[in-house]
C-alpha cells in the first residue's frame, strides 16, 4: 500500500502563489502544499510533536468532527493525549512506527495501522522508532444512545481487511470498511475508498453525512457542488452535508482516500 506523507517545509520564493485551494459555502479543498511549516500547530502534553489541523467544527458548515495530520519525532508522543472525555477517535498511520498503548496493552503500529479509541479510553502514544511517525487523528464527540453501549477499542491494519467491491463496478471501485456498517454502537465510519484507473462515482451523491476526504494515493477529478476540481495525493476535501459529489479516476495509477462520515444517529432538531 502507498500512503502520502506530508513533510512540511516551505515553498520557495519562486513558487506560484495561485493554487487549487478553495473555501466555499459547500466545500473546501486544502492542497497538499498548504501543510507547510508556517501552518503547523502544537498541542499541550505532546512532546516533539506538531500537527496540521485539516478540519474543525464550524457553525453553518461541517459541525461533527475534527481531523489532524500529526507528526511525532523520535522519542516524542504523549501520556495525556486527549483532554475531552466525550471524544472518540480513529488513528490511521501513514509513516513511521509509533507504539500505541490502550488500557496498558501496547500495540506496535506501522503504515496502514488503524486504531479506534472510544470515549474515555485510557491511551498513550510514543514514537519508539528511529524515524518520524505520521498519522491521521480523526476526533468526534460521541453521541450516546440509551440502551446501546459505546464500542470497544480495537487495532487492525488495512493490509488485514479485505476491500469490498461496490455493486456492479467489476472491482474498479471498492471500499475498505473497518467497522460493520450495521453496528449501531458506532456513530462514525472512517473507511478507505479506492478506484482503479477508469473508476467513477457515476452520479452526484447528495446526502446528510458530512465528509472529510484525505487523498492517500493518486489523482482524480472530483465533483464538489457544481465544480470539477483536480485533486492529488496529500490534498484534503471537506464537504458540508448535502454537498453533491462525484468522482472520475482517470489514472494512470490507483486513486485512494481516507473517508470520514457521521452515521447511525437521529438528526438533531435544534440549531
Amino acid at each position: 500500500m502507498t500512503y502520502y506523507v506530508p513533510r512540511g517545509g516551505l515553498p520557495p520564493q519562486s513558487a506560484l502563489t495561485t493554487d487549487r485551494a478553495h473555501f466555499t459555502e459547500a466545500y473546501a479543498v486544502i492542497p497538499a502544499r498548504t501543510l507547510s511549516d508556517i501552518t503547523a500547530s502544537y498541542l499541550p502534553h505532546w512532546e516533539q510533536t506538531r500537527l496540521w489541523v485539516l478540519a474543525r467544527p464550524l457553525s453553518g458548515f461541517a459541525e461533527t468532527f475534527s481531523q489532524y495530520v500529526v507528526e511525532v519525532a523520535e522519542g516524542g508522543g504523549s501520556d495525556r493525549p486527549e483532554d475531552d472525555s466525550d471524544a472518540e477517535a480513529v488513528l490511521f498511520v501513514v509513516g513511521g512506527s509509533p507504539t500505541l498503548t490502550i488500557d496498558g496493552e501496547a500495540h506496535a503500529l506501522g503504515p496502514g495501522s488503524y486504531a479506534y479509541l472510544p470515549p474515555g479510553a485510557l491511551w498513550t502514544l510514543r514514537n519508539t522508532g528511529e524515524t518520524t511517525a505520521t498519522f491521521h487523528w480523526i476526533r468526534k464527540s460521541y453521541r450516546r444512545v440509551d440502551g446501546i453501549e459505546a464500542p470497544d477499542a480495537f487495532v487492525t491494519r488495512e493490509q488485514d481487511v479485505s476491500a469490498v467491491p461496490m455493486p456492479d463496478t467489476r472491482g474498479v471501485w471498492s471500499t475498505t470498511r473497518f467497522v460493520d456498517a450495521s453496528d449501531l454502537r458506532h456513530d462514525m465510519h472512517v473507511n478507505i475508498v479506492s478506484f482503479e484507473p477508469g473508476g467513477t462515482i457515476p452520479f452526484p451523491e447528495t446526502h446528510v453525512m458530512e465528509h472529510g476526504l484525505y487523498v492517500l494515493e493518486g489523482k482524480a477529478m472530483y465533483l464538489l457542488n457544481q465544480d470539477w476540481v483536480e485533486v492529488e495525493a496529500g490534498d484534503f476535501m471537506w464537504l458540508r452535508a448535502f454537498c453533491p459529489q462525484a468522482c472520475y479516476a482517470g489514472g494512470p495509477g490507483r486513486f485512494r482516500y481516507l473517508l470520514y462520515k457521521d452515521v447511525n444517529r437521529h438528526v438533531g432538531l435544534s440549531i
